[in-house]
């Protein structure tokens, strides 16, 4: 691996963290002024809508231009957005902006990878940038949730004499704008690469036919339909257990948010720790048969039900971590050699992240409004665990023989 590539490494580091640990103090924002419960989950949604509605204009954008600025300009706005939350906007809407500045950061900052790397290295880079995403997610939801922990924040402001000035969610908000103005400054540093695929015609209408093509051309592929398919299925998986994690430790363990934001570090190690071995044990031709995997982690949210002490909680967490981590990273790797060859990595990726955030919008839509209807949250956890299991099993059916090339 080169300087260049650690050099992307530290930038999506920052970055991520600053994104997860906003989710939580724009959680505990809402908290403080007693919002509905329901809009919490709605934050996770608001965020990905971005996503899927620009998926046709930032996969074209991330092609066209060197991809170190586009993470520059993705930075700005989520600056941006996290100043308007600290300003009085609605975390909603503000959380909304910074989705903005997520969904022109990802095509980038996967897509960079394909014209960094030959194909053999890909899921080795994977793995990196899974465990520094996992990293920033682990301390994302710690620094999240001791910075808006009342008592921790009350101290601070005491301190640099503010306290009649932010509250603690404000406070958390001041802190993380730090983290994106970080990685805004290490963004200078990527070298500027030569453009991947520029669109021979900029009219919304070639657009969204180009998006279309791109969108048909993996489905149809069947290396780019399975890798497309789990990824899909992961991330709103992951956005929905989060949100599950924190009611679960409310109810099981007795824990307040800023504990239960800590739970879900668990799950993110554990994520981490199967990046790890999936980068040093599965090949890229080898990715199709990590996906047992899948299966097997839809039984580890439902062991939960009956777990009432921290110890177990957070084994648990950590294999359903590891095996997401497993399967995940080879999956990442092949969609993006697939994608690269047949139109492009920022189309590719921005294909991946409109599938992959309607994934979101779906499963953290359901969750709401489970919420919302006063479903027991172990009841949600049984329909969640199996509906991973059995939607794994079906891809795994359907895939198991084919051939990476």
């Amino acid at each position: 691996m080169n300087r260049a590539f650690y050099t992307i490494l530290l930038a999506q580091f920052l970055s991520a963290l600053a994104d997860n640990a906003l989710l939580f103090a724009a959680i505990g924002l809402l908290v403080f002024f007693a919002a509905p419960e329901w809009y919490s989950p709605l934050l996770q949604t608001v965020f990905v809508i971005a996503y899927i509605v620009l998926a046709p204009l930032v996969g074209p954008f991330a092609d066209a231009l060197p991809k170190g600025r586009v993470m520059l300009v993705a930075n700005t706005v989520k600056f941006v957005g996290c100043l308007a939350m600290l300003g009085g906007l609605h975390p909603l809407l503000a959380y909304a902006v910074v989705g903005i500045g997520a969904a022109m950061y990802s095509p980038a900052k996967y897509g960079i990878l394909t014209e960094l790397l030959p194909p053999e290295r890909l899921v080795v880079a994977n793995s990196w940038m899974e465990g520094t995403t996992v990293a920033a997610i682990v301390l994302g939801a710690i620094i999240g949730g001791a910075l808006i922990n009342p008592h921790l924040a009350e101290e601070i402001l005491v301190w640099i004499e503010l306290k009649n000035v932010l509250i603690a969610p404000k406070f958390a908000i001041v802190a993380i704008t730090s983290l994106y103005l970080g990685a805004a400054l290490i963004n200078l540093l990527i070298p500027r690469l030569p453009i991947d695929h520029t669109l021979p015609n900029k009219s919304p209408l070639y657009i969204l036919h180009d998006f279309g093509h791109s969108f048909r051309l993996l489905w149809r592929d069947p290396l780019g339909q399975v890798s497309l398919a789990v990824t899909t299925l992961f991330w709103g998986v992951g956005a929905t257990l989060r949100l599950l994690i924190i009611a679960w430790a409310a109810l099981n363990l007795k824990y307040g948010l800023d504990q239960a934001t800590q739970m879900t570090a668990a799950s993110a190690l554990g994520i981490a720790i199967g990046s790890v071995l999936a980068g040093k044990f599965v090949r890229l031709q080898r990715a199709i048969s990590v996906l047992p995997a899948g299966i097997l982690l839809g039984f580890v949210p439902i062991a939960l039900i009956w777990v009432q002490s921290v110890v177990p909680a957070v084994l648990l967490l950590t294999l359903a971590g590891v095996l997401a981590g497993y399967f995940v990273v080879p999956m990442n790797a092949l969609l993006q050699h697939r994608g690269h060859l047949l139109m492009g990595a920022g189309h590719s990726i921005a294909q991946q992240n409109f599938n992959e955030n309607i994934s979101i919008l779906m499963l953290t839509g359901a969750y709401a409004l489970m919420v919302r209807a006063d479903w027991h949250i172990h009841t949600i956890i049984w329909v969640f665990g199996l509906f991973i299991s059995a939607v794994m099993t079906a891809i795994w059916l359907k895939h198991r023989n084919d051939v990476v090339h």
